[in-house]
């Protein structure tokens, strides 16, 4: 069902395409090969294999109009020459489209697919991984009152499904009405209500009811934009009801420190469940999909991205998670760093290096987990459509539970051609 929701998704915006003749469409086909030489990420008996993938990116801008839409998406197989694992598909998809019916009425589509780890304590390996789809549409109604009022009606219907038949899925129907002011050109604020039902496969019910005040404010370099408030979070399953309450918020800081150089931070708080968004509009964040069916998520992270006259650059970014598992009112905390500066060597070559850590702690067995990536690579432009690319990279996982360690090298050479 999901893997065949996600290429009828690629085949509607294909299909799509040559109705709009200045649209930007871009595809691009790959063939990868990955040695490794412990391909299951294991602490003991370590094995050799070779991966062999071969993808299909897609991205997708349409014309503006009374219906846009915007599209990222990679597809993928996969195959394993010693058969360390099975066979499998694989794919991210960001597709963000609105019709506006008549003034002021839209209709939203939008659907997102990633890979995500089941168990958070084990590695991302195929066997621990599976790929988590979300999907929601319905109307959004704007109303202007005057010349700096608006009043925003919002429905949508949501859909979220597991490609392994373990992990339950979920429809969740939601619902907000937000009143926003326009104090001056550069200040707006408001109020908001959101509430939503969540009902998943195996019968359980999450209600979630929201009350937060929003604001948005830009500077000549800067803009802030955030919302604060209460929210409550009820479930009931097998006859068992549990509720919690709390502060809620987010906030979205980006400042242009100088013309190359940007700095952002970003931090949110929601009480949701494991089957939302949040981990996709949240991407360091990941939800431990073994443990509890409602969370109080944390999230904080804030980087700098830097562009040199040289065509290098240069990113890295700071973050924290935190998981409060509300069912068994358990934490896992998160914390890490990512580092990566690109520079190009010459007209058609360019070099880049990569760190990663994270440090994770479980509460539920007081065990703490740290992992290092370290990556190298080079890529060449061999034309205009076509590059080659080839990386070296080193993974190691330190953890008090010594099941859970590995160490990992792997080397990996590919080939891209773009057909338009």
């Amino acid at each position: 069902m999901l893997q065949s929701r996600a290429r009828l998704t690629l085949a509607l915006i294909f299909a799509l395409s040559p109705l709009a003749a200045s649209a930007q469409l871009e595809l691009t086909g790959g063939q990868s090969a990955r040695a490794t030489d412990n391909a299951r990420k294991a602490a003991t008996a370590e094995n050799s294999d070779l991966e062999s993938r071969t993808y299909l990116k897609a991205s997708y801008v349409s014309d503006p109009g009374r219906c846009e839409a915007s599209f990222a998406g990679i597809l993928g197989y996969s195959m394993w020459q010693d058969d360390s694992f099975d066979s499998k598909s694989d794919g991210t998809m960001d597709l963000d489209s609105q019709c506006e019916l008549t003034t002021g009425l839209f209709w939203d589509l939008d659907n997102n697919l990633r890979e995500v780890r089941q168990d958070s304590t084990g590695s991302d390996t195929p066997s621990n991984t599976t790929q988590k789809n979300v999907f929601s549409t319905g109307p959004r109604y704007i109303w202007r009152v005057g010349g700096t009022d608006s009043i925003a009606l919002d429905t949508k219907y949501e859909n979220t499904e597991f490609s392994e038949p373990e992990e339950t899925g979920s429809e969740r129907y939601v619902g907000s009405i937000a009143w926003n002011h326009l104090f001056s050109q550069t200040l707006s604020g408001g109020v908001s209500l959101f509430a939503s039902r969540t009902e998943f496969d195996s019968g359980a019910e999450v209600d979630v009811e929201t009350l937060r005040a929003t604001f948005q404010k830009r500077w000549a370099t800067t803009a802030l934009s955030g919302a604060f408030g209460v929210s409550e979070i009820e479930s009931d399953f097998g006859g068992t009801t549990r509720s919690s309450d709390g502060l809620v918020g987010e906030i979205d800081l980006t400042r242009a420190l100088n013309p190359s150089t940007d700095w952002y931070l970003r931090a949110a708080r929601e009480l949701t469940d494991r089957t939302s968004s949040f981990d996709i509009r949240f991407e360091d964040f990941e939800f431990n999909l073994n443990e509890s069916l409602t969370v109080q998520t944390t999230t904080l992270s804030t980087g700098i991205n830097k562009a040199f006259s040289d065509r290098s650059s240069f990113n890295a970014k700071v973050f924290a998670n935190q998981s409060d598992l509300l069912e068994t009112n358990e934490l896992e905390e998160s914390a890490g760093l990512d580092v990566r500066y690109s520079r190009a060597l010459s007209e058609l070559l360019t070099g880049f290096a990569s760190l990663g850590y994270r440090y994770t702690a479980f509460e539920e067995d007081e065990s703490d987990d740290e992992t290092i990536n370290l990556e190298l690579g080079l890529d060449y432009q061999v034309s205009r459509d076509l590059s080659v690319t080839g990386q070296l990279g080193q993974e190691q996982k330190n953890s008090d539970v010594p099941s859970r360690e590995y160490d990992e090298l792997w080397i990996l050479v590919g080939v891209e051609y773009r057909f338009r």
